[in-house]
């Protein structure tokens, strides 16, 4: 069991969800097989046009053979791991590569930078992992009713021992609010669906992050499964009274009871706003989900 780094490209053209599975051929199954049961980041390279550099954190539940393609392989990501950065890490800085295990030893970029799957050391996860996760703010879950957060503002950074880490990432209300972050960055603090961006007094978001697939329904914490939805929007949603076609149009519940009034909250193209990212949009992958089993056509 180690860390590792999967490269994933947006326009890959490999059977990839990397919130599900990573799809990979032979030559990578030692280094895959290596990392069941731990940790990697996925990154994407620098060649793809606004790319993430390493974005996402997930663990490897397990490596099988890929069933509909011979010779590849699927390592299929354990549920409720996946966590996208709300703060992509780049390949370099002006400090050098983030990954220093890829610096031979003359101090210079070894040809392990080329390869698509990859050991990573402890050390440089968790310099990944802290600034990934790094907030210059604090940014907590918008809630209605009172609820503890001690302790949230001082989630040790960088991971310095395992029991941390692990602690760390699995914590639902930690998760949740890099979730928030994520979802609100990528959306511009903005309603998809209604256009509105309400900041109060305190530079506080009216906006609320909301998962596509539910997380009760194993939906990951990735941003191609989340909306920003205006707290209104957000229960229309979650109960099936508002859905989303793969192409963002806006669709409407036969149950709603005030249809003309609801319109006139959604945007007048009637069509929800991408985030600002094309790799942030949301998957149809878990668009359809939500139209099959919440949707109430």
């Amino acid at each position: 069991m180690g860390f590792g780094v999967f490269i994933h490209r947006s326009d890959s053209i490999y059977e990839d969800s990397p919130a599900e599975q990573y799809q990979f051929p032979r030559q990578y199954l030692g280094r895959v097989q290596a990392c069941v049961g731990g940790w990697i980041v996925y990154l994407e390279p620098s060649k793809v046009p606004g790319t993430r550099g390493y974005f996402a954190v997930a663990k490897v539940g397990q490596v099988i053979p890929d069933p509909k393609a011979p010779a590849m392989y699927l390592a299929l990501i354990e549920p409720g791991s996946y966590l996208s950065f709300p703060t992509p890490v780049p390949f370099s800085d002006p400090d050098g590569v983030i990954e220093r295990g890829l610096l031979n030893a003359e101090g210079r970029l070894s040809g392990r930078a080329q390869a698509a799957v990859r050991p990573l050391s402890a050390a440089d996860f968790n310099r990944i992992l802290a600034r990934g996760l790094e907030e210059p703010a604090p940014l907590l879950p918008r809630v209605d009713s009172a609820m503890p957060s001690a302790g949230l503002e001082e989630e040790p950074l960088p991971f310095l021992y395992e029991q941390e880490r692990q602690r760390v990432l699995t914590s639902r209300l930690y998760r949740d609010r890099v979730f928030r972050r994520t979802v609100l960055q990528a959306y511009d603090e903005r309603c998809a669906i209604t256009g509105l961006k309400l900041i109060n007094g305190r530079g506080r978001a009216e906006v609320e992050a909301a998962h596509i697939r539910p997380v009760g329904a194993s939906g990951p914490d990735d941003v191609t499964n989340g909306l920003a939805l205006s707290g209104t929007v957000h229960w229309m949603f979650d109960r099936g009274l508002l859905s989303l076609a793969d192409d963002l149009t806006i669709l409407l519940s036969r149950q709603i009871n005030d249809v003309e009034s609801v319109r006139a909250l959604l945007n007048r193209d009637g069509r929800a706003r991408s985030p600002r990212r094309p790799s942030d949009r949301p998957h149809p992958h878990f668009l359809q989900w939500h139209r099959e089993n919440c949707f109430k056509c």
